[in-house]
């Protein structure tokens, strides 16, 4: 009996409390507003609302139109290699290599992000330029980071590709075909650094497994002795500091 008591006894303060709640709304003049959206004249809707979604629907793309327009997709590619080097499985945890990754992604397209604001953001606020100018003027300094990052091979595959006329200079290639030839060609250098990255590490690997072999601790596994030696390795060589100074020394200024 006292059981039953103690199982209900939540649910009839959950019960009064949400009673309470909804008669201070219905009896609040302040808290029981009335929500109103203006669709124009005979509820149609109009050009703000067409706007106020096409900007939602952006806001929404943003993140991903930015991870592959920076330099976040090579960094953050790198840096899980890294870990998959040591071997330490979820260490650093992932939320911190993303972390660090946007941080590092944030310094090095700083001076892109302030041009793009100052050509384009800017004027557009203080309702100097029309939208339809602010846009090519916002993504011209992101344009010329991507072309000054993105192989002519992979920046010609996606031209070639296109049906449309062959651009004479740079400034008339289409975004749909530089994005996707940057996004690879970060690619290929991410899978670069990593592939440097896994050389002392592996070697350390090897250099153990004959260890164990010799000594006959075959049943042993050689991961979980040399685990310690690549971290203790890392760190006596100040890995972070050598790997995020070349991450950023990697990207060409734009």
């Amino acid at each position: 009996m006292m059981a039953r008591r103690t199982l209900f006894t939540p649910l009839r303060v959950a019960t009064l409390f949400t009673a309470a709640f909804i008669w201070l709304v219905s009896n609040s003049p302040v808290l029981a507003q009335s929500l109103s959206v203006d669709l124009g004249p005979d509820g149609t809707l109009t050009g703000r609302v067409v706007q106020l979604l096409l900007l939602i629907t952006v806001l929404s793309l943003a993140p991903s139109i930015l991870i592959v327009m920076t330099s976040f997709t090579r960094i953050i590619i790198v840096l899980s290699l890294l870990r998959s080097a040591l071997g330490t499985q979820q260490t650093p945890p992932n939320v911190v290599l993303i972390s660090l990754a946007l941080f590092l992604t944030g310094f090095i397209m700083a001076p892109t992000l302030q041009a793009a604001w100052q050509q384009g953001i800017e004027p557009l606020i203080n309702e100097e330029i029309e939208p339809a100018e602010a846009l090519p003027a916002a993504t011209a300094p992101f344009r010329t980071f991507m072309l000054a990052n993105t192989r002519e091979k992979d920046l010609q595959l996606f031209v070639d590709a296109a049906s449309a006329n062959q651009p004479e200079t740079a400034d008339e290639i289409p975004l749909t075909s530089l994005i996707p030839a940057f996004v690879i060609s970060e690619l290929k250098r991410a899978f670069e650094i990593g592939f440097l990255i896994y050389i002392p590490f592996i070697v350390i690997d090897l250099v153990i497994a004959s260890i164990l072999m010799s000594m006959g601790m075959m049943m042993l596994p050689p991961v979980l002795i040399s685990l310690p030696f690549k971290i203790i390795f890392f760190v006596l060589v100040d890995g972070w500091h050598l790997l995020a100074g070349s991450l950023m020394q990697s990207f060409t200024a734009s």
